[in-house]
């Protein structure tokens, strides 16, 4: 009798967990449907991109960025809208750069070139001066005794036998980061950088630098793929006389800013914290619609979604556009600051900083329990193109939970075409679909919905 009790439960808790698995297809199911025909992330991204443009943190766009998106989440209804202030660094370009070879024949070669951000300029007259040649900090090393008084010049590729290419820009980002640094140790009094791009063009990608206080901050630019190749083969073929470039960039002090954070309430367990965000600063060589307005608008469509189709969350979801990503990260820290301080709990976050191209997986943090419940859903997403949901994700602004014991995914999109754009003058609405946005979206949307229903 008791066996036939036990097959009996067995059966029926089976039959429920078929049932709340359709009733969760059809749910996700709707939030497709709603996004992908009235979705208004594309719309709001235009917005961000042609009646705002670039939004570097402390300009006055950046500024009017978190007036404009604190709008939009009250008007789609989000229960509370609120600013978080935190103070930002103002980091400025000035003038044009401009840069150019001077050729042994007596004639110049114009290069396109972009300050990194948080550079310093160079002395109003510009620098010249003889440039040194390395593809690694040991070769760096090797030539160490050259160095003083010249330009090094890195010349170091995203790797193309790294298929994922966020591997490629976490490798080569290294020089961009701390190259300025290593160059000044050895007395060097300037740096380029082959940009961080994974294709040849004519763009030069900006990015930040990370100065070493213990040695003197050089003025460092990047120039193109094309004309890092340019100079590589005119250096080896000793055309080059000498190197000049000009820049006009500063940090002034730092300015009051704010993350602009959207609330829908949570019915059974408001206590309980859900994160989605993407930051709402950008580069301000163009528009930020891949890195990060994307991310930005993908976020915001959650409310919307919601709140139109009458989804009533479980759990309290917040919507955060984090500020200063770009060059201090003064947002996300802000926010992990004030969520240590808060009674709640903090269980969930989701990011979406890698473009708005076709979503293909998610990666996800955390214990083995958490990730464990996550992969689980990994079937429900695959008539939505989700085709994994993989160990290790979350992003730079919600990083800052993890001490929290906060679990952690990002969206990651098809990547391949997303650093031809990255921090470049092509990051433009334009490079934007309609559709692989809106279904960034709805794969977010869906992946929130589910979190809210059965927590973690």
């Amino acid at each position: 009798m008791r066996k036939v009790y036990l097959a009996a439960l067995s059966g029926l808790m089976l039959s429920f967990a078929t049932m709340a698995q359709q009733n969760d297809s059809l749910v996700m199911k709707r939030i497709s449907d709603d996004i992908m025909t009235r979705g208004m992330a594309y719309e709001n991204l235009r917005f961000l991109c042609k009646n705002i443009g670039s939004r570097l943190s402390g300009s006055p766009q950046g500024a009017r960025a978190v007036l404009e998106t604190a709008r939009m989440m009250r008007e789609m209804g989000a229960d509370t809208v609120f600013l978080q202030e935190c103070m930002v660094p103002h980091w400025v370009r000035g003038e044009k750069e401009t840069a150019k070879l001077i050729l042994t024949n007596g004639r110049e070669y114009a290069l396109k070139a972009a300050a990194l951000g948080n550079s310093v300029g160079t002395p109003a007259a510009g620098i010249t001066a003889n440039v040194i040649e390395v593809r690694s900090f040991d070769e760096l090393e090797m030539v160490k005794q050259n160095v003083k008084g010249n330009i090094v010049f890195y010349n170091y590729p995203m790797n193309p036998t790294y298929i994922k290419t966020f591997k490629a820009y976490g490798d080569a980002g290294t020089y961009r980061g701390n190259g300025p640094s290593m160059a000044a140790k050895y007395g060097a009094v300037g740096v380029i950088i082959r940009s961080l791009a994974s294709n040849p063009d004519d763009h030069p990608h900006t990015g930040a630098t990370r100065y070493n206080d213990s040695f003197p901050k050089l003025p460092a630019i990047a120039i193109s793929t094309n004309d890092a190749d340019y100079l590589s083969n005119a250096l080896r073929k000793k055309m080059v006389s000498r190197v000049y470039f000009k820049t006009s960039c500063k940090m002034l002090d730092d300015v009051i800013s704010h993350n602009v954070v959207g609330e829908i309430r949570g019915t059974a367990f408001p206590e309980e914290m859900i994160t989605v965000g993407g930051h709402i600063d950008s580069w301000d060589l163009a528009e930020g619609a891949h890195d990060d307005g994307a991310g930005c608008v993908q976020s915001m469509e959650v409310i919307r979604a919601f709140k139109t189709l009458g989804i009533r969350p479980r759990r309290t979801i917040r919507v955060v556009m984090f500020q200063n990503e770009e060059n201090g990260l003064r947002g996300g820290t802000r926010y992990a600051e004030l969520a240590k301080e808060d009674k709640r709990k903090y269980i969930f976050a989701l990011e979406s900083d890698a473009g708005g191209f076709t979503p293909r997986a998610f990666g996800v943090s955390g214990t083995e329990a958490q990730k464990e419940k996550l992969k689980n859903w990994a079937p429900l997403f695959y008539p939505y193109g989700i085709a994994e949901i993989t160990d290790g994700g979350g992003g730079a602004d919600i990083g800052p939970l993890k001490p929290l014991g906060t679990a952690m995914a990002g969206l990651s999109p098809d990547s391949q075409r997303y650093f031809d754009v990255h921090h470049a003058e092509t990051d433009v609405f334009e490079a934007v679909s309609r559709r692989e946005l809106h279904l960034g979206a709805t794969v977010m949307a869906q992946l929130l919905y589910l979190v809210s229903e059965y927590g973690l």
